[in-house]
């Protein structure tokens, strides 16, 4: 919730932090996002899955769009648990849930904050991967979104004193990387790792579309 800098049409988060408007903006770009790139998370979904992922995060994200749309409520955290409430009633498969799981424990880690600092997007970051570690059981190495989230989480904590933006830029590049990195990995955890070392050179689609969100929550524009 971006890049910083510029006086008019800045993007979000560069020195003031993030009110509820961003992060709706945010979640609305996130949903062009998952329109846009709906065939190609469901074409690495094909070999190793149920080949939904991509239809069901468009799924969930438009619902999502439509419901920000019609009212935004006060707070951030309160718009990051209506994420939450309308991805896990919406995303089929282990999607919803874990992406439910994540948004509603960064809702909860930032509580009634009117605005997200640096340290309020950490920590939101932090609970959101602590939650889907925790209802997925899935770890660094096991080609989930973990390996997207895991590194990300570590990138933005390490960011010091560089505002919202920096935070959320080291976390899109760590993401990225983290996302290729389950390419030649066998997967562990979810339908994948029923193929066994067949799954190996296919990289995940949790994990590339966590990278495609963060990617997206670093570089929206107000």
């Amino acid at each position: 919730m971006g890049r910083s800098g510029q006086d008019t049409g800045s993007a979000l988060g560069a020195v003031m932090g993030c009110t509820a408007n961003d992060v709706a903006a945010a979640l609305r770009a996130a949903a062009d996002t998952m329109a846009e790139h709906r065939g190609e998370l469901t074409d690495l979904d094909r070999p190793i899955g149920d080949a939904d992922h991509g239809e069901n995060l468009n799924r969930g994200f438009t619902a999502l769009a439509g419901a920000l749309s019609e009212a935004v409520p006060d707070t951030p955290g309160a718009v990051l648990k209506l994420a939450a409430t309308t991805l896990i009633s919406k995303v089929g498969g282990a999607a919803g849930p874990l992406y439910g799981t994540a948004f509603l424990r960064a809702a909860t880690a930032v509580g009634q904050a009117e605005e997200l600092t640096e340290a309020t997007v950490k920590a939101a970051l932090r609970a959101g991967l602590d939650g889907v570690v925790a209802r997925g059981k899935a770890e660094v190495g096991d080609a989930t979104m973990v390996d997207a989230l895991a590194p990300a989480v570590e990138a933005a904590e390490a960011v010091d004193d560089g505002g919202v933006a920096a935070v959320l830029a080291a976390a899109a590049d760590a993401a990225e990387r983290g996302a290729e990195s389950t390419t030649p990995l066998v997967a562990r955890k979810g339908r994948a790792s029923y193929l066994g070392e067949r799954s190996v050179g296919h990289l995940d689609p949790g994990a590339r579309s966590t990278a495609l969100l963060l990617r997206t929550f670093a570089e929206v524009e107000r």
